[in-house]
């Protein structure tokens, strides 16, 4: 008989989560907490959430630790996800660094599976074609990022990906690959992925002209969200573009950025 996940046991991994990642879970999201471990219960044999809680918090199983936190962390992503977002990229942002000297540079701050940061690369490619451009993908999940450097997806994602670029930058799989789509190994070298867990101190990343942050503030409280932007700010160029999704607004939390239409911040 599967195990009931128990109030009690919600809140562990609630604060578990929240002190990991900031990541504040509502009580809305018990069953998807119960749904997504319940295959960790049964793989370690265990008879309760609770007991699974307790070899979570064992030093000596810092692996397990890390696939509940991606288990609880990743969230559907696919490509050209809030299109007016590429389309600014295209028309505003990108034709006048066109024009710099130094290497154009793009992060997106939580790349999940990497359909945006490869949404980003085509666009970018579109547009600087072979000037000098790189583009940063971080997460806090190390699963997500392993299927994100592959660049390998399922034929069904492709569906929200022009026919053009479908084209000039993906490849249809074969033999063990068919039914999948590959990015195309010249834009890849574009990108880098790196596990970055944004509720920390960041490593020594860089400056960046465009920083996308879509579909992560929704999950952080207020305190968390000026940290998050205290530590990340810094490091987007002044003049540079800060992207949330249509869902999120910072307002009220920075005074360092200021608000171009909704959704679009950029630094004086």
């Amino acid at each position: 008989m599967q195990p009931v996940l128990s109030q009690q046991e919600f809140r562990q991994f609630q604060g578990m989560i929240f002190e990991i990642a900031g990541i504040s879970l509502s009580n809305e999201k018990m069953a998807l907490v119960a749904g997504r471990l319940a295959k960790r219960l049964t793989y370690h044999q265990l008879e309760s959430y609770g007991a699974y809680f307790q070899l979570l918090r064992n030093p000596s199983a810092p692996h397990e630790l890390q696939i509940a936190v991606d288990l609880l962390t990743t969230n559907e992503t696919y490509f050209f996800r809030e299109p007016k977002h590429f389309e600014l990229l295209r028309n505003t942002i990108l034709p006048p660094l066109a024009k710099v000297s130094r290497p154009v540079r793009v992060w997106s701050g939580a790349s999940s599976s990497g359909e945006e940061i490869y949404t980003i690369a085509m666009v970018m490619q579109d547009v600087l074609g072979d000037r000098v451009w790189d583009i940063l993908g971080s997460d806090i999940s190390t699963r997500v990022l392993e299927q994100a450097t592959q660049g390998v997806y399922p034929m069904l994602r492709a569906k929200d990906i022009s026919p053009q670029h479908l084209s000039k930058y993906c490849l249809k799989g074969v033999g063990a690959q068919a039914g999948n789509f590959i990015i195309d190994k010249p834009l890849r070298s574009h990108v880098k992925f790196m596990q970055i867990n944004l509720n920390t101190a960041l490593p020594a990343l860089g400056e960046f002209d465009v920083i996308f942050l879509r579909n992560v503030m929704i999950y952080f409280d207020t305190n968390t969200k000026r940290q998050v932007l205290a530590r990340m700010v810094p490091l987007l160029r002044s003049g540079g573009y800060f992207i949330v999704s249509h869902s999120e607004t910072l307002n009220g939390i920075t005074s360092e950025l200021k608000m171009i239409s909704p959704s679009i911040y950029r630094k004086p």
